[in-house]
């Protein structure tokens, strides 16, 4: 196709010029518009693009559908778990339901909470990303020009992150063997994946059922937790949303990358959006309180997770420590599943404190008995803090029993025993 004479070197005559030629930009806006007539919802996020590319990616890789034998497998083991940690916590069973998902269903299952947590950075990324798209480089005139078409320049953003999402979406799918891998609670449903548990054992010279019963009690224990301690989920989840409310979006980094863009090349796009090297956190004493905040609570759940499986696996199975070693590992090392949540929220999320929050736990169950233990979480106020991991000596030592009946009432200003701030 012949460009029409006297106007190839005009851009005030052709604003989007610097997005590619005119059959380019074509290809991409059909390919825009047939991805916005599915996604009627409005938001930062194109979500039914993201699980769409989610889901081709672990199908791509292989993700058959759960088989009988293989369901059956891992209801027994979720259940049989959930009964050895009836003797090592005084937390009720929190394995109701329990299910075996393929990938997809994982996928399908969890992106509501991904939503909650992604969608606070996505909206950053996308509003940068279409005033980018619609007025750097252009002259005042252009700008005016592409006005009206901001609207869908942030959609066309939106699908952009979106379709990042669904790539991260989609590796970590091929990665984790439960609902509660990275210590958030993503499902209300007790889950492992077959395919995920068959992953993780590969290399393992380990018998297969004792590896899915090992990893059905850390799922088993984690719903324990997020079950029963009403607050837990919403601290989580809060602690997240506000780490991720102060990250920016590096805004000159973006503009560079954008300039030239070509819409209708879609590998370049993700490459432009990969890595989270766009995201940076801000360094203002909120952002780092958050982080601490955030850091200290998944030790806490991991560290409580892990003293409670080890007690219930000891004398039953064999492999436990071995097994409890490779995860400390695999989490220590930061696996890919680390690395695509940074990707997703500019977080890197990863329990830094593992082992002294375990060790800590311990200290507590030894001092004070599995029931002061697990009083520990009957309310926020109650649990160690950042600096109690450093040294739990005198958090394990201080009060023998708590009171609980007096916490729904106004606190005072000053009350024997209390360490660190309140709200944690």
């Amino acid at each position: 196709m012949t460009d029409l004479p006297g106007r190839e070197n005009d851009p005030n005559d052709n604003p989007f010029a610097m997005f590619g030629s005119a059959e380019q930009i074509a290809a991409a806006m059909r390919q825009f518009a047939d991805m916005l007539s599915s996604s009627p919802e409005a938001g930062p996020v194109n979500w039914d693009m993201a699980k769409n590319i989610a889901r081709h990616a672990v199908v791509a890789g292989g993700d058959p559908s759960v088989m009988e034998g293989e369901r059956r497998q891992i209801v027994e083991a979720l259940n049989l778990a959930d009964l050895w940690l009836n003797e090592v916590t005084t937390l009720p069973g929190g394995v109701t339901v329990p299910q075996a998902w393929s990938r997809s269903e994982w996928i399908e299952k969890t992106v509501p909470v991904w939503k909650q947590l992604c969608d606070p950075v996505a909206a950053q990324m996308v509003e940068t990303m279409g005033g980018t798209l619609g007025g750097s480089g252009l002259p005042p005139e252009a700008q005016a020009m592409a006005g009206p078409l901001m609207g869908m320049l942030r959609q066309m953003g939106s699908m952009m992150v979106g379709q990042q999402l669904g790539q991260a979406l989609g590796s970590l799918a091929g990665e984790v063997v439960g609902s509660s891998d990275i210590g958030l609670p993503l499902s209300d449903t007790a889950a492992l994946l077959p395919g995920g548990v068959a992953a993780f054992s590969s290399g393992l010279e380990t018998p297969a059922d004792e590896i899915r019963l090992y990893l059905a009690l850390r799922e088993a224990a984690h719903h324990r937790l997020f079950q029963h301690v009403p607050w837990l989920r919403a601290h989580l989840l809060g602690a997240v949303e506000e780490y991720a409310q102060g990250i920016t979006v590096d805004v000159s980094a973006l503009q560079d990358k954008l300039q030239g863009l070509d819409l209708s090349d879609p590998e370049r796009i993700q490459e432009v959006l990969g890595g989270g090297e766009l995201l940076k956190p801000e360094e203002t004493e909120r952002q780092k309180a958050a982080l601490v905040r955030l850091e200290t609570a998944l030790a806490l759940v991991e560290g409580w997770v892990s003293t409670v499986v080890d007690a219930a696996a000891e004398g039953k199975l064999p492999s436990a420590s071995a097994l409890a070693e490779t995860l400390r590992r695999r989490r220590a090392t930061g696996g890919p599943a680390e690395r695509t949540f940074a990707t997703l929220v500019g977080l890197e999320l990863r329990p830094r404190r593992l082992r002294e929050a375990a060790a800590l736990w311990k200290a507590l169950g030894g001092e004070r008995g599995i029931d002061g233990r697990d009083a520990i979480w009957g309310h926020p106020d109650l649990m160690p803090t950042a600096d109690d991991l450093e040294n739990p000596e005198s958090f394990v030592k201080g009060e023998a029993e708590f009171d609980l009946s007096g916490l729904d009432e106004p606190r005072k200003p000053e009350e024997p025993g209390e360490t660190g701030e309140t709200g944690r």
